[in-house]
Parts: structure tokens; sequence; C-alpha cells
């Protein structure tokens, strides 16, 4: 686009100056020096006070007249002019609180004061600008309507900037507070884990203390010294549950969540207070331990508590938000007041204007009739003055207002004269900057949004890097996993195959000393013949167990070995024989770990199922995570009730449901437990890389990421349907053929 130019305003102001300056210096010449000689009635009338008296009668026809336009204009210049001058003016100062109330939410400390000291100079300005339009127009009711949004905008920046200092004020407590917690938590659990293990050396070994005698077995089993070993681990784990629960209060990011958060304290710290008063009554009592919890408790409890501090804040934030939505409102609002007054002023403009134009007509219409003798001079004078003068300059402001209204507001209005044209042309010049101040202020907006969008696209890019670096990471530890497990599953078979091997032989040898028995059959009683046999028999049952149980530890060896590798080729597997495999690994997994581990696996598979062509180890290990996970849940939902002491504990059956189906087309598989299901804020996260809900040796948070990459990378997808505290179903649906990409 080419950019218009003009003259520079100073430039033009200068030349308006030498222009007035040499008509002073022409009138000053020609001996006319009336008070009132730039009116433009006056040189009307001086131009005709020569003429014949007809002329003269004209001339004051012509004073009247003109003296009514002078008053009409005189009510546009100094009406409505300024009136457009100052509603423009509190629209902009209105748009410049509007954006000052986001900064003041969003300034630092330091900051703050400064930003605060900006907003009162504009408050002020805007006060001003509002108290001069009040005073000229304060019956009109577009001026009230602007008055009750302005009062409601103060007061909103009022607001604002009162709980800024409290807003500061909690954030530095909830500081304190987030480093107040942890060092607590860390005092109390360094009382309580040396307390738990003297209990259990004490249990163990019957020793106190080294130098002390031990104690006989039947006293150091007895129930009271378990239930103060249960008692100090009840006491561990509800002190990290109110530190976590504190923790979480303080980033909550709604007062809402925070309420359940300090229901939940109350109830931990009751069980608290059970353990400390048993524990307590124990010579085990370790003096420091009441003091440290007491801390730790205390911080959850006054008036300065994590949740009390928490709530204020985000009460505070919640407050601020709805003071500026309803700035946005306020700030439409009151445009919407200044279009309508200004729409007025146009419209009393448009009217001194339509009276202005009756007046000259009537004016000419006299002048014809009573100058008929003189209405050479008078056409003269008007051709002259009138036509080539007034008129061109009114038709040029008038040609440049319609430029401006087609929206050319680059070129400057031409200003020349002192008269009242000249303020018009001065008023409109000072519209048009008004108006391309807004027009570039708009522009520094749009430019603004579309470098936020900029940044949320980089932002987007950055999170996504991250997790594929997050991928790689996981990745390289599954290979570094792959060579141990190689190595260990390479020592194994090394005994396994020896196992084989002489069972096999061993079945060989067994036949042979049959084949010698039968030869000497006739050397026996029937006692010993019937006594053999049995023994025979045994030895081959036991034979081909040893058999069965090698094979079946070398197939977990096998499969043990393409978990490690990962990856591979894709081959026609059947999905059912798959799930049975790896589902028994992971138990025997969770039972190589904690021998009181038990679930009932059920097996819904559908014999129509099939094969697919899949990647197995890569599948496998896929099933080996679902029912791994599956397991936890109900071990520690069985060991959580036990604990509690509640009657559903012997009720309750750790149950584990595998289950396939196929569509016409799709396979769909299913893996369901009876645990404590998962909550919503924790199903949206849980197949996201490292984050888990396990204890940091148990879980590495990697299993359902790397899962559900397999799954996508075979063109499947996985769902998760859970009820809290009932069951977790994972649900996996695979296309029945493999995309070739």
């Amino acid at each position: 686009m080419t950019e218009t130019t003009g003259p520079h305003p100073a430039e033009a102001e200068n030349n308006t100056e030498a222009e007035n300056n040499t008509e002073a210096e022409s009138n000053t010449e020609a001996g006319q020096r009336p008070a009132l000689h730039r009116r433009i009635s006056t040189q009307l009338y001086a131009g005709i006070f020569g003429a014949l008296a007809l002329t003269i009668v004209a001339g004051v026809v012509s004073w009247i007249s003109f003296t009514n336009i002078s008053k009409s204009q005189n009510r546009v210049n100094e009406e409505s002019v300024p009136e457009l001058a100052g509603a423009f003016r509190l629209a902009e100062l209105s748009n410049s609180l509007v954006a000052a109330a986001p900064r003041l939410t969003t300034a630092s400390p330091s900051q703050f004061w400064t930003i605060s000291e900006e907003v009162r100079t504009v408050r002020q300005e805007f006060k001003k600008n509002l108290e001069l339009l009040d005073s000229e127009n304060p019956e009109d009711v577009h001026v009230l309507g602007i008055k009750e949004s302005a009062r409601t905008l103060e007061i909103n920046i009022a607001t604002i900037t009162s709980d800024m200092p409290h807003y500061y004020n909690l954030t530095r407590q909830i500081e304190v507070l987030q480093s107040q917690i942890p060092a607590l938590h860390d005092q109390a659990a360094g009382i309580i884990l040396p307390a738990i293990d003297d209990q259990l050396f004490f249990q163990v070994t019957g020793y106190r203390d080294l130098d002390s005698e031990p104690v006989d077995a039947s006293t150091r089993t007895s129930g009271d010294e378990l239930l103060l070993y249960r008692h100090l681990n009840a006491l561990q784990a509800d002190v990290a549950q109110v530190s976590e629960l504190m923790g979480s209060a303080l980033i909550a990011s709604t007062a809402e969540f925070v309420e359940p958060l300090q229901e939940s304290f109350e109830s931990v710290e009751g069980r608290i207070r059970i353990s400390l008063a048993s524990v307590a009554a124990s010579e085990q009592m370790v003096p420091e331990l009441r003091s440290a919890v007491n801390e730790l408790l205390a911080l959850g409890r006054d008036d300065q508590s994590a949740f009390k501090v928490s709530v204020d804040r985000l009460e505070i934030i919640e407050r601020q938000n709805e003071l500026l939505a309803q700035n946005q409102v306020v700030a439409v609002e009151l445009l919407d007041e200044v279009r309508a007054l200004v729409e007025a002023a146009r419209d009393g403009a448009d009217q001194a204007t339509e009276n202005s134009a009756q007046t000259i007509t009537t004016a000419r219409i006299l002048l014809v009739i009573i100058s008929i003798i003189g209405i050479i001079g008078s056409g003269l004078i008007s051709w002259l003055f009138v036509g080539r003068v007034l008129l061109r300059r009114i038709g040029r402001l008038s040609g440049r207002m319609r430029t401006l209204a087609g929206g050319d507001l680059e070129e400057e209005v031409e200003v020349s004269g002192r008269d009242e044209i000249a303020e018009m042309a001065s008023a409109l010049e000072v519209f048009r900057r008004h108006a391309l101040e807004i027009q570039r202020l708009n522009l520094v907006e749009e430019l603004a949004q579309e470098l936020s969008s900029r940044n949320d696209e980089l932002q987007s890019v950055l999170e996504e890097l991250s997790q594929a670096q997050d991928q790689i990471v996981a990745r390289e530890k599954l290979a570094a996993l792959g060579e141990v497990t190689a190595g260990v599953a390479h020592e194994i078979r090394n005994p396994l195959n020896f196992i084989n091997n002489f069972s096999a032989a061993s079945a060989e040898l067994l036949e042979e000393m049959n084949e010698i028995v039968e030869e000497f059959s006739d050397d026996l009683t029937g006692e010993q013949r019937d006594l053999l046999e049995e023994i025979n028999q045994d030895l081959n049952d036991n034979l081909e167990r040893i058999q069965s149980h090698g094979n079946r530890a070398n197939r977990i060896v096998q499969d043990m070995l393409l978990m490690g590798r990962g990856g591979g080729d894709t081959q026609l597997t059947s999905i059912n024989d798959l799930i049975h495999e790896h589902s028994l690994l992971a138990y025997h997994s969770a039972r190589a770990q904690d021998p009181d581990f038990q679930v009932t696996l059920e097996e819904e598979f559908d014999p129509d199922m099939g094969q697919l062509e899949v990647v197995p180890q890569d599948l496998g290990r896929v099933f080996l995570n679902f029912v791994a996970n599956a397991g936890y849940a109900t071990n520690k939902k069985q060991k959580e009730l036990i604990e509690s002491g509640s009657s559903e504990a012997n009720d309750y059956s750790p149950t584990i449901v595998l289950r396939t189906r196929r569509t016409d087309e799709s396979a769909v598989l299913i893996v369901k437990d009876n645990g404590n299901g998962i909550p919503p804020e924790v199903a949206e996260k849980i197949f996201d890389p490292f984050f888990t809900t396990k204890p940091t040796n148990e879980g590495t948070g990697l299993g359902l990421a790397l899962s559900n990459d397999i799954i996508r990378e075979h063109g499947g997808t996985i769902t998760v349907n859970t009820e809290p505290g009932e069951f977790t179903e994972m649900v996996v649906e695979l296309p029945l053929t493999r995309s070739s990409s």
C-alpha cells in the first residue's frame, strides 16, 4: 500500500500563521481595523456599506441572516465539537482503564505500585473529563449512562487495586507453607522410620538395643508389640497423607476443590491422634515424635492454615476474573453511550446546518427583491467574495469530510484563515488525528493477538518435543532392561536344559528297568509286583511333571527374551493364547515378588477370535502391563480392607477377567479387575510418560505410556472404563487387518 504523505503539522501551522499575518497586513493597509474585522458577517457588511440605500437595507437583511448563520455555526463549534472531543477522550481513557486492570492482576509486587500510580493518573484524567462533560450536559440521558458505566468501572478498578496487597501477602504465605510442610514431614518421618525399624528389629531378634538382653519370643511377638508396629506404620502413612493433602490444597485451581481436601485432612488427623495415643502408651515412644507431628498438623488447623490461605487466594482470583469480565461489558456499554452521544451531537450539527441553509436561501430572496437596482453590485460581491472565497473553502472542507468518511485518514485537513470555517477545519483535523490514533491502537491489538497465537503454537511444539524426549529416554531404559533380561535368561536356560535332558534320560532308564522286571516277574510275589508298579507309576508321573514345568519355565524364559528385545516383525498370532500366556507370566511374576499375592484369573475368550497379524512381543508386553496393574490394584484393595478391619475383607475376592470378542471390523480385548478404580483426575493422566500413582520403588510410569504407543502403532485404540471404588476396565480395539503403513 502506498502511504499518502502531507505537510508536517508544524509546517502547516507555520504556513497558516504566515497567511494570517499577510491578511492582517493587508487589512492594516486598507485602513479597516474593526474589532470584529475577521468575521464573515462583518466583511459582508463593510462591502455593502458604500452601496445605495436599497443596498443598505439589503445589507441589514444580510447582517441579520448571517448573524443567525454565525449563531448556528457557533453552536456547532462551541457545543457539538467539544462534546464530540470529550466523548472520544472518555472512550479512549475507558479503554486505557480496562486494559490496565489485567496489568494490575498480573503485576509483580515490585511493579504493582508503579502500575497503580499510572492507573491513578488515568483515573484522575478520566474523572476530570467526565465532570466536564457532565457540567455541559447534566440532564442528557447518554451522559447519565456514561456516568453510571464510569462509576462501575471506577469501583472495579478500586476493588482490584485494594485486593492485590492481600493477594501478594497470601502468595507469600503459600510459599512459606510450601517450604514448611515438606520440612516438618521430613522431621516427623525422620523420627517415625527409625522407630519402625527398631520395633521390627526387636520383634525379629528380641533386642531393644545391642547392649540389652534379648526378650523371649512370646513377649516380642505379643499382640501389644504387633499393634505398636502397626500403629507406627499407620502413623507414617497418615503423616505423609496430611502433607500431601495440604500440598494439594496449596496448588488447587478452584476453591471448591479445597473443601474435600480439608475434610480428608480432618479425617486423617483423627487417625493420627489415635495412633499417637496408642504409641504414647508404649515405653518406646520417642519424645520428639508428638511435637513434630503436632507442628505439622497445626499448619492445617489455625486461621493461617494451608486450606484457609489457599481458599482466600482463590476467592480473590475468582473475584478479580469476575471484575475483569464486568469491565469488558462496562467498556462496551460506555462506548455504546458515547456513540449515541456522538450521533445526538451530529444530529444537532446537521440541524444547525439545515437552519443555516434555510437562512441563506431566505436572505438571497430578500436581497434580490430589495436590491433590484443594485443587483449588479450585489452579484459582483456574491460572486467575488461568497462564491470564490467562502463557498470554495466550504467545498474543499466538505470534500475533505467525505474523504475522511471514506476512510482516508492520512492526509491532513488544510486550515487557512481565522474565521468559522477555519475553526471547523481545525476541529475536523482534531477528529482525524483521534480517529487515526484509534485505528493504530486497533492495529497494535491485532499484532498482539497474532503474537500471542504464535507463542501458543511454540508452546505446543515445545510440549511435543518434551514428550518425544521422554519416549526416547524410556526406550533407552527398555533397551538396557532387555540386555539384562537376555543375560539372566541365558543363565537360567542352562539348568533348565539339564533338568529336561536328565528327566528324559530317567524316563528311558525306567522303561529299561520295567523290561528287566518283566523278565524276573515270575520270581516276584504279587505284593512285590504291585509295589514295583506303583513306584514305577509314581516315578513316571513325577518325571512328566518335571518335564511339563521345565517346558513351561523354558517358555517363560523365551517370553522374557522376547519382551526384553522388544519390537520385531509382525506375524499371525493367536490372540487368546498370547493373552493367556502373558497373564500367567504377570501372575507368577507378582507371586515371586509377594508370596501372599492371590488373584483369580477368569478367561472369557471368544472361540472364533482366531489369529491376527501383530507384533507378538509388543502386544504381549501390553497385556503383561495390564494384568500386572490389575493384580496390583486388587492386591492393594485386599490389604486395605484387611488393615481397616472391614467386614468386606472376608467377602472380597481379588479377580481379573480376561475377555476377547471378535466383531465384523475389529477385535475387542478387555482386562477388567475389581480393585479400587481410578479417580477421574488421575484417569486423564495415566497414559502420560512417567506418571504413576505407585510408590517410587514400585513403578516408573512408563508401562501404560508404552502400551498406548504400541496399540497406536497397531492401528488400534485404548479406552479406560472405571468406577472409583468398584472396578477398572482396559478395552483394546484392534483392526482385523493391519495397515501396510
